[in-house]
């Protein structure tokens, strides 16, 4: 590692420790040759993701995409942010626990409607109608119905008001 300050190759590391929940090792280095000390951080490469849309385009997977999707549709809705925050970290985890270099937009779609069903069935809806694409009232009954059926509505409310597990 060159030296920042005088651009020599000759360090030594003095400290190394863990940070960013053991993602991340901080180390500290001093400089053999002009003995300053600076900081390195060492990361694990992540692998680029590409997502593949339903034209067949494909663009590097950007996780404010989910978050922006999630915001839209619960909107005004009564979803705490520790509940949306889990939603993305559990879709991100299980994007990159696949690790596969490509995923279809429809995946991460399915991801997100699994999601949402779970934990408000307003903002559900709303995802549903536009990745969807409904074109009429019985689109909507036909998404709805199933919910209905299984009860589920009461258990998604007991879901996102309870505490981070």
């Amino acid at each position: 590692m060159k030296c920042p300050f005088c651009n020599v190759d000759n360090d030594k590391v003095i400290d190394s420790r863990a940070g960013e929940n053991g993602f991340v090792i901080r180390r500290r280095r001093e400089c053999q040759q002009c003995q300053k000390r600076f900081t390195t951080y060492e990361r694990v490469a992540e692998v680029e993701v590409r997502v593949v849309k339903r034209d067949g385009a494909r663009e590097l997977f950007s996780p404010e995409k989910i978050r922006h999707g999630l915001e839209r549709a619960l909107w005004k809705r009564p979803v705490p942010t520790e509940a949306v925050e889990r939603v993305i970290r559990e879709i991100l985890h299980e994007i990159y626990e696949e690790g596969d270099t490509e995923i279809e937009s429809c995946e991460i779609g399915e991801k997100l409607m699994e999601k949402l069903a779970e934990i408000d069935h307003v903002a559900y809806i709303r995802f549903a109608s536009v990745y969807r694409k409904f074109k009429d009232i019985h689109d909507l009954v036909e998404e709805v119905q199933p919910l209905l059926n299984r009860g589920e509505v009461s258990r998604a409310r007991r879901r996102y008001t309870r505490e981070d597990d």
